[in-house]
């Protein structure tokens, strides 16, 4: 009898999976070890037990720090001053806790490895906990220590959404200092790498927060860096655009975009917006649009910034006569052709697309009756062969009088007002093909 085979997925992602459940079993079982491990000390007589002090015995606490100030020269130093910031971090008191998660920052921010190593031994949801706290430096201390764990482990972020970091953020991070704002920021564009994966629905939780940070009328570079940077995340997932665009952020992001240094995050995150129906809504509505739009492709210096911009136009372009006509008032067809000659190859191609149907959109205006239109009748029309031929025969007198006229002109400055009868007889008796250019 055969086995049903479970359904294909792809190897990255099953891989993922796999060794994220691993590290969840592990996680737990050490730490039930490590509870069963405490205990047994906490049985054992003081002078043999070493365990985290309450802060009852100052001696026992001094032997302490006496016998790990020893251990930590060891080659598997890190290994004991970590132990001993788990049993802080998971049985101390406020201040012991304090002190371990600012130890767990230092030792996190040295290697991946032994970020990993923290993550199996638990100090995750131990952290996730005190970003709860009222108290704005315990809860600041957790911050750093998250960020530094969360730095190159994708598992390490997924053990974070778990533990409800999401839950545990400040209901209102805008009316903190800008030093918080940025290590809140700078923790969200951590968790937002999530977009992609099996916490999308709730990694859009975090858009309020990120967006009222941007918000903020006291930012640095680097805090709007880092909010555009989370948002072009969790734009990059089209089920979270609507959540985006509903908070107002399309004015914001077009503000933002006519600052160089941010310019090319916020055209990222436009440029994914602009391909939902809202998101086009939203910027055809904006009254800088297409004006600042249009300066930002004659910025050579950003080519990232000209090709997000370019394509952006393009999207607003495509099946919009009345954007079109926005975009010409505003001077946007001698701006494409700088770009479309010394811009970069796909700067190039989207702005010869955008003046394609420029081109395009201006013959049809012209119409059948703007001129001649020989040759392009089009199948099945009604116009007969005796009308055409009618048409060429007038068309061959217009141009046999413009050439006369012309010669006349170019001959009367030339010699005078003297008689031109035989120069008309030529021409007359002569069709413009039979001229040498």
């Amino acid at each position: 009898m055969s086995v049903p085979q479970a359904p294909k997925r792809s190897d990255s992602l099953a891989n993922w999976f796999f060794t994220y459940t691993k590290l969840r079993f592990l996680t737990r079982m050490r730490r039930l070890l490590c509870l069963n491990a405490v205990r047994r000390q906490v049985d054992q007589p003081p002078e043999k037990a070493l365990d985290i002090d309450t802060g009852s015995d100052k001696e026992a606490k001094k032997a302490e720090d006496v016998y790990m100030a020893g251990k930590l020269e060891g080659p598997d130093g890190w290994m004991v001053a970590l132990r001993r910031s788990v049993k802080r971090l998971h049985f101390g008191s406020w201040e012991e806790k304090e002190v371990a998660a600012e130890e767990i920052r230092k030792l996190a921010e040295q290697d991946l490895k032994r970020r990993k190593t923290m993550a199996e031994l638990g100090v995750i949801p131990p952290l996730v906990a005190m970003v709860g706290s009222e108290v704005a430096a315990r809860r600041r201390l957790a911050v750093r220590a998250l960020i530094e764990l969360a730095n190159g482990s994708l598992t390490n972020k997924a053990l974070m959404m778990e533990a409800g970091i999401l839950s545990k953020l400040p209901g209102n991070v805008a009316v903190l200092e800008e030093t918080a704002r940025q290590e809140f920021a700078q923790l969200l564009l951590s968790v937002s790498a999530l977009a992609n994966t099996q916490f999308s629905h709730t990694a859009a939780r975090i858009i309020p927060t990120v967006v009222s940070i941007l918000e903020s009328s006291s930012n640095t570079i680097e805090t709007e860096e880092m909010c555009l940077s989370a948002l072009c995340n969790l734009s990059s997932v089209l089920d979270n655009c609507r959540s985006l665009i509903a908070t107002g952020v399309v004015n914001t992001l077009i503000r933002l975009s006519s600052v160089k240094q941010v310019s090319e995050k916020s055209l990222a995150t436009l440029g994914n917006l602009v391909v939902t129906s809202a998101g086009r809504k939203a910027l055809e509505h904006n009254t800088n649009v297409p004006e600042g739009l249009i300066e930002i492709m004659t910025w050579e210096e950003k080519p990232k910034c000209q090709e997000l911009s370019a394509y952006i136009l393009m999207v607003l372009a495509h099946q919009s006569s009345l954007q079109r006509q926005k975009m010409a008032k505003a001077g946007i067809v001698q701006v494409l052709l700088e770009l479309a000659l010394l811009g970069s190859p796909l700067a190039q191609k989207r702005a010869a697309k955008i003046l394609q149907w420029f081109k395009d959109e201006r013959q049809m205006k012209m119409g059948p009756h703007s001129g001649p239109q020989m040759g392009r009748v089009s199948i099945g029309s009604p116009v007969n062969e005796r009308d055409v031929d009618e048409g060429k025969k007038l068309l061959k007198k217009i141009l046999q009088q413009s050439l006369y006229k012309n010669m006349e002109t170019i001959t009367r400055r030339a010699n005078g007002d003297g008689d031109s009868s035989k120069l008309k007889a030529l021409v007359m008796s002569s069709s413009s093909k039979s001229l040498p250019y």
